[in-house]
């Protein structure tokens, strides 16, 4: 069974803090483990957790903390519990700060759905290689930090993408294909997948098939139609 990562919401906002529930049920490798309005309360509940959370969903804008002291005594007293930043704040300083922080990720509210799996994605795929290999050779690295999903977005986007084709929709998508292998995927399974209706998710398979990354294949049943299904070519 794959490792389900447990996740704390640190927002003081009930609203939005429900929101990112939400969000993190729709995933069925996450799970909230606990939600925190303020600082103190962020670092009691990891005091007095006998398992620390996997992953923090963590605001800039918290009544009782400065600024982000909350992210760096997260990073200082709990290095092994990871960051992402899920905030309005839109300042270069406080962006850069974050990043030297060492957070996974900075997410700019409103928060997207697609945006924020596509994260728990990128986030799932670097705890699995990093627990299940002992050595690492340059293009494991390389997917590790990130540097092959630029080569692979910016090799995907040399032409120009048709309107309502989403870059890092279209990535996310790549990605779970690769995971499916030859079974393919239906358009209704990769709609479910990544949060999206039906009609959507195969207005971009039928993209990855006219640019022949994606061909289509109907798959026969004991009983009703086929079903179209799509695999890399």
């Amino acid at each position: 069974m794959s490792a389900i990562y447990k996740v704390l919401i640190v927002e003081d906002d009930f609203r939005v803090a429900e929101i990112n529930r939400q969000f993190i049920n729709k995933m069925e490798k996450f799970t909230v483990v606990g939600m925190a309005k303020t600082g103190e309360e962020t670092i009691e509940q990891l005091n007095k957790s006998q398992t620390l959370p996997d992953l923090i969903l963590l605001d800039v804008y918290i009544p009782d903390v400065e600024g982000l002291d909350l992210l760096w005594t997260i990073r200082n007293h709990y290095h092994e519990v990871d960051v992402i930043m899920m905030t309005a704040a839109k300042e270069v300083s406080i962006i850069e700060e974050s990043i030297r922080g060492g957070a996974f990720d900075y997410i700019v509210k409103p928060i997207e759905f697609e945006r924020f799996a596509w994260t728990l994605e990128r986030y799932d795929r670097k705890r699995r290689l990093l627990t299940e290999k002992e050595e690492m050779d340059q293009a494991e690295i390389d997917r590790l930090i990130g540097s092959a999903d630029a080569k692979q977005a910016s090799g995907s986007a040399n032409q120009e993408l048709p309107k309502g084709i989403d870059e890092i929709t279209l990535n996310t998508i790549e990605d779970i294909l690769t995971k499916t292998k030859d079974q393919g995927i239906t358009a209704s399974s990769l709609g479910e997948k990544i949060g999206v209706s039906r009609s959507t998710a195969r207005r971009y398979l039928e993209y990855l098939v006219s640019i022949n990354v994606v061909k289509t294949e109907l798959k026969y049943g004991d009983v009703g139609r086929p079903e179209r299904r799509y695999v890399f070519s």
